[in-house]
């Protein structure tokens, strides 16, 4: 410990190193360096979250048993701290107009006891902020992902696909080995669990590829906004926090050797505010530059359709 604190006399300011941020689905989580909060003559009682020097949940907790020792927070992500921002989409999702983001954002300050007029106590100011895209792409109904990476969270852990066979959406679908018959109906709902109810689900585009990865396979659209194939039924979309649709198994022509065709579901997913997602809904179909975007984080659900015996 007396390495360390020989080696923070050097500092007289905090940097951007004093402080690391975990932006998760339901806190966030910060750490900051004590040496330099005691170098500059305070300690862990007198800093506290946005200057709420008075409310015990906005204080911190010393951790003493990591090297070097640091200052804890901890705080659960709510509505009062949320900002909504739009921006034009770029990279995998730059065929929308508009991708909404959640931005958080404090402070973390001392308070100096002993100030009147003047003080000679230089202030200790930590800036803090988090940023979570509200645009996904949902492949699977099992994989539950939390990217953590320059500050920016995720809330794709907080989003489930699922299919079921009846339209109440009660009955799990199972796929038996020989795979599902042309024309029965699969009921889909992507679902958002665990998060505020600010926000709804809004699905912008399903379809199907004969790949598990997207990239140079054949896909076949099920629904691009208000246009659908004759058999896809749009049940609820930007309503509620789940959003589903049905489709009918079919088989794609290039299976036409093959007993069973595999095929994947996809779904271009984003979380939009109440009262912002009737706008979102499309009217036309949106210009597909890409048909075949595809985020890193997928596992696959594979749906078969059987192939009649003649």
């Amino acid at each position: 410990l007396a390495v360390i604190w020989l080696f923070w006399l050097l500092r007289v300011l905090p940097v951007n190193s004093d402080i690391s941020v975990k932006c998760g689905t339901k806190t966030m989580e910060l750490s900051i360096l004590l040496c330099p909060v005691y170098y500059g003559g305070y300690n862990e009682s007198l800093m506290s979250l946005n200057a709420q020097y008075l409310k015990a949940e906005c204080h911190g907790r010393a951790d003493w048993s990591v090297n070097p020792p640091v200052l804890k927070f901890s705080f659960p992500i709510t509505e009062e701290g949320i900002s909504i921002t739009q921006e034009v989409g770029t990279g995998h999702f730059s065929d929308y107009s508009s991708v909404q983001s959640v931005n958080i954002s404090g402070i973390i300050v001392s308070v100096d006891p002993s100030a009147g007029t003047i003080t000679y106590r230089q202030e200790l100011m930590y800036l803090f902020s988090c940023r979570y895209p509200l645009q996904y792409l949902i492949n699977n109904t099992d994989l539950s992902v939390l990217a953590v990476k320059d500050n920016n969270g995720s809330f794709i852990s907080t989003l489930s696909m699922q299919l079921y066979e009846d339209g109440n959406y009660l009955k799990h679908l199972k796929i038996p080995e020989g795979g599902l018959k042309l024309k029965t109906k699969i009921f889909v709902e992507v679902k958002a669990t665990n998060l505020t109810e600010r926000f709804n689900v809004l699905l912008d585009r399903c379809y199907a590829t004969t790949s598990p990865f997207p990239i140079n396979s054949t896909s076949y659209d099920l629904f691009v906004g208000c246009n659908r194939d004759g058999q896809t039924m749009i049940i609820a979309n930007g309503g509620k926090q789940e959003a589903r649709f049905s489709f009918e198994a079919f088989r794609f022509v290039e299976h036409k050797n093959m007993t069973v065709s595999v095929f994947y579901l996809h779904c271009a997913t984003r979380l939009c505010e109440k009262a912002i997602c009737p706008s979102l809904l499309p009217v036309t179909e949106p210009p597909l530059r890409s048909r075949s975007r595809y985020l890193d984080m997928a596992l696959h659900l594979a749906h078969r359709t059987h192939q009649p015996l003649t």
